[in-house]
């Protein structure tokens, strides 16, 4: 059981340049699970997750782990839309946040080794990452946030730029990454990949949470008219 949740937002407040761009936000969202944060586009969905994970600073209200707020960073890890990749190889690349952890240089390899193999990229260690395809970098930063074991994973929209094969392949690492117990929190535009992953849903529109309800309630047709709408592929303003 995680240490880090529930995860309490009180009248959490993102703001840029004089702009709310997320909030009040006031929601509760516990130890298990993936939850799914649909909503058109600029509704504040990668907002969102960066003002829980922590690299957006609030500009109001408070996140209320079920820890200190230094445990809680150090127990999660985020996935970004655009894998960053360091000018490394791919055991490089994986190797290096347990170099950071006090691993030794063997012992790092060698997990990194096993690591690359749980994604499909036991053939690629010694390729640089920055020369990987797109789905195989995006499986690179995934083994990379996964490598330090984190009780909870942030993924911003992760398949947005990958054909079908890869979102597939993706997919399956995020499902079994939930089936160990890993708390997945992740945005996606893809409502199909939300209704084969979610088992909440978090629907934004401008800003604030609209709707937040089990993803069978949502996708089932007894969500809101407004949720109702955006899955029918119309406006909500």
């Amino acid at each position: 059981m995680s240490n880090l949740f529930p995860v309490i937002l009180k009248g959490a407040t993102l703001r840029r340049a004089g702009k709310t761009l997320v909030g009040p936000v006031d929601i509760q969202l516990q130890a298990k699970g993936v939850t799914v944060v649909v909503g058109p586009n600029g509704a504040g969905k990668t907002s969102l997750l960066r003002m829980m994970h922590g690299i957006a600073r609030l500009g109001g209200g408070s996140i209320q782990w079920a820890c200190s707020p230094e445990e809680a960073r150090a127990h999660q890890a985020f996935v970004f839309q655009q894998p960053i990749m360091m000018r490394r190889s791919v055991v490089g690349n994986l190797a290096y946040p347990l170099r950071l952890a006090g691993y030794s240089r063997a012992d790092a390899r060698d997990h990194a080794a096993d690591a690359a193999a749980e994604v499909g990229l036991a053939d690629m260690l010694d390729r640089p990452g920055h020369f990987l395809s797109g789905g195989e970098r995006q499986k690179l930063a995934l083994a990379r946030a996964l490598i330090t074991k984190p009780e909870l994973l942030f993924l911003d929209e992760p398949c947005a730029s990958l054909d079908g094969r890869a979102t597939r392949e993706i997919e399956e690492i995020l499902t079994r990454t939930a089936a160990v117990g890993t708390r997945l929190i992740m945005s996606t535009h893809d409502m199909g990949q939300a209704r084969r992953l979610a088992t909440e849903v978090l629907f934004l529109l401008n800003g604030r949470i609209h709707e937040h309800c089990c993803a069978e309630t949502f996708f089932g047709g007894n969500s809101s008219p407004e949720s109702q709408a955006f899955l029918k592929g119309d406006i909500v303003e």
